[in-house]
């Protein structure tokens, strides 16, 4: 059994970094009280930006790994112009947040196979290489947790981690952090209080667009080296560790590990031979269905954001005559 472990964790560590990564870009975007069901779309949109730049730099600079990191950089920046479609139409047209967030999806599987055809022909970006896997020095000779966490690990996973560390900061200990979440939680009260509750929104819906389309990048030079038109549904299951994980980064990191750990049973199942006796079809579905019952399992005791995905409400004179305290709301 311990063998078993230790093979399938440092691939369950690479599966949960890209729904971390995005879990956040949602948890930022909701606390601000702006309900982005997008994450798929951003995730396809950032794989798809990812995979074009290298491999159009990598015919240059082959072997180069930098060219990998400015991939990261491209799907960033892709990730945030699409979210402003998002933010404009919920934000400035009060459109329907979940109608806007569905037709960030349907955008994004279209163009992107539609452009990757026209380029490559086959619909298909296959990058020349992506990150290596790598033993970090004196950590992986460590008892247990030394096979566990500090062998086969990729650069990006440390800079992800480091990204929700400096994340949960932000949201618990800054003045930004403490505006964001009562955006979500009481945006006339901050309206109130002089905060530009439109302009915190906006960058939440941003932050998401980013950190979905680093997420989606972060498949594709990773484990999977090609872009192919989709991200197999992890948008949704970074949605549903977002619920899971009670919009909190250290329970999203959680929940993401959880759906992680049951998509790397799912993937490597075929080259474990204790997984052979059980039906390839049972193991493929197996984190959907994990995913389902967690959230049947916990949606009672769900404490979504109270604000998220209403539209703004302009307040009376009285209410702005007497402006609130905002830190009678929240506790840094």
């Amino acid at each position: 059994m311990w063998t078993i472990i230790q093979q399938i964790f440092p691939y369950a560590i690479v599966f949960t970094i890209p729904l971390l990564i995005t879990a956040l870009g949602g948890l930022f975007s909701e606390r601000s009280g702006v309900v982005n069901i997008g994450l798929e779309g951003l995730m396809v949109i950032g794989a798809f930006s990812s995979a074009l730049s290298i491999y159009s730099l990598q015919q240059t600079y082959p072997n180069q790994t930098w060219v990998l990191w400015v991939g990261l950089l491209a799907a960033m920046v892709a990730g945030i112009l699409f979210s402003l479609l998002h933010a404009f139409a919920s934000i400035n047209l009060s459109a329907n947040q979940i109608i806007s967030g569905t037709a960030i999806n349907l955008i994004a599987s279209a163009l992107t196979v539609f452009l990757a055809r026209n380029i490559t022909g086959s619909g298909n970006i296959r990058l020349t290489s992506g990150f290596s896997p790598m033993d970090i020095p004196v950590l992986s000779s460590i008892p247990v947790i030394g096979n566990l966490f500090f062998t086969k690990t990729y650069p990006t996973t440390w800079f992800i981690l480091l990204v929700l560390v400096v994340s949960t900061f932000i949201l618990y200990k800054t003045k930004y952090g403490l505006r964001l979440r009562a955006c979500g939680e009481y945006p006339q009260a901050a309206e109130a209080a002089g905060v530009n509750v439109r302009g915190i929104r906006y960058s939440g819906v941003i932050i998401s667009g980013a950190f979905a389309g680093l997420g989606g990048a972060l498949i594709i030079v990773t484990y999977a080296g090609e872009f192919t038109g989709t991200v197999s549904g992890l948008g949704f299951l970074a949605l549903a560790a977002l619920i899971f994980g009670q919009w909190r980064p250290y329970g999203v990191l959680g929940a993401t590990f959880f759906f992680g750990f049951a998509s790397t049973i799912a993937n490597v199942s075929q080259v474990i031979p204790e997984f052979a006796v059980i039906p390839p079809i049972i193991l493929k579905t197996f984190p959907y269905v994990v995913t389902l019952i967690a959230l049947v399992a916990f949606s009672k005791s769900s404490q979504a954001p109270k604000a998220a995905g209403n539209h703004l409400i302009q307040l009376n004179d009285n209410e702005h005559e007497n402006p609130p305290n905002l830190e009678d709301f929240f506790i840094l």
